[in-house]
């Protein structure tokens, strides 16, 4: 069973912003300032790198042989070396958030090339849409009374203390808050021209394919999580046809929602037409992350070694997982094409 088939039965599943800017920040691309500082900036910075002390700390004390939040039983005591890198590069990447701070709240953050920022905000755009989308959801059904009742919790077998996903999830929506509070005001001073006004022309004929590619897989995408959704079984492992629930269907209709988002935000790029740009650059942007990056994600993980004796996820969610990935690179190349059109004009 991989990692991401042990949080399919005991974790929140996820299985898998702009404005128009002012006139004087629209015109500003200077790079001799930062967004003017405030007492909402300030405490955004603070939310963001407060939520990253909890996750930076259990991964720390895993590191180090900790056994804090694992309970007796757990699959994880014993994992490999597997789990130990994985560890480790996901403390690496929240670790990241704090250097995401500085560049978005400090004057030598405008000067920093913008791939250096960009690739980083994508893709925890990406990782943290889903969670933003899920996590509130899967807590409004257990708070409904929807969730899984204790018979079921106490038959499941030991992976992480239940206050561990909490505590995490909790600093992963506070992040993402926060981060798209700070991300804004700057992406609007750099580069608030390229939304400004209304898409414009139609882009040229293959990006238009690439688009249309785009909303194509998107629609099988939406199609397939929501089915998952509803209770569909077929192309799911037994394990987890088994593990059914309300969260995981929450987790579900999340990836649907983000799969539409990136399709819609394509066609409507390559399309051309009066609407306000803002409205599909975000879909693009926001949709076209989190197709991508959790597919990646969902992917490697159901490629690596098992942890247990439970299988894997079954081939046809390995391509579910691998049309994320293509849907979203689709959309991603639209963005960018879309995007350098408006610096060229």
């Amino acid at each position: 069973m991989t990692t991401r088939d042990a949080r399919t039965k005991h974790a929140p599943q996820y299985s898998a912003s702009s404005s128009a800017p002012s006139a004087a920040s629209a015109s500003s691309s200077s790079f001799g300032s930062a967004p003017a500082p405030g007492v909402g900036r300030g405490v955004l910075a603070a939310a963001a790198l407060a939520a990253t002390a909890p996750y930076l700390a259990l991964k720390t004390a895993w590191l180090a042989g900790s056994r804090i939040g694992i309970p007796d039983g757990s699959v994880l005591l014993e994992a490999g070396p597997f789990l130990t890198v994985a560890n480790a590069v996901t403390l690496a990447m929240d670790a990241c958030v704090i250097l995401l701070v500085l560049v978005l709240t400090r004057p030598w953050g405008l000067r920093t090339p913008a791939w250096m920022l960009t690739v980083p905000v994508f893709t925890a755009t990406g990782l943290l849409t889903p969670i933003l989308l899920g996590f509130p959801g899967q807590l409004l059904v257990r708070a409904l009374g929807f969730g899984d009742g204790p018979e079921v919790t106490a038959a499941r077998e030991p992976f992480l203390d239940s206050w561990v996903f909490i505590v995490v999830y909790t600093g992963f929506t506070v992040q993402g808050l926060a981060l798209a509070g700070l991300f804004v005001p700057y992406a609007r001073q750099r580069w608030g021209r390229r939304w400004q006004g209304v898409v414009g022309e139609r882009l040229p004929s293959p990006t238009g394919v690439v688009a249309a590619a785009a909303a194509s897989g998107a629609l099988v995408l939406t199609a397939s999580f929501l089915y998952w959704a509803f209770g569909g079984s077929a192309g799911l492992s037994p394990e987890r046809a088994e593990a059914f629930s309300a969260e995981s269907a929450v987790g579900s209709v999340a990836h649907a929602i983000c799969a539409l988002a990136a399709g819609a935000g394509a066609a409507i790029l390559a399309r051309g037409g009066t609407l306000r740009a803002r409205w599909p650059l975000g879909l693009a942007w926001i949709g076209g992350a989190a197709t991508l990056a959790w597919g990646a994600w969902l992917l490697n993980a159901s490629l690596g070694p098992q942890l247990g004796d439970g299988e894997g996820p079954s081939t046809a969610a390995q391509l579910i997982y691998a049309g994320q990935m293509v849907t979203g690179a689709l959309t991603t190349a639209v963005l960018t094409r879309f995007l350098i059109s408006r610096r060229e004009s």
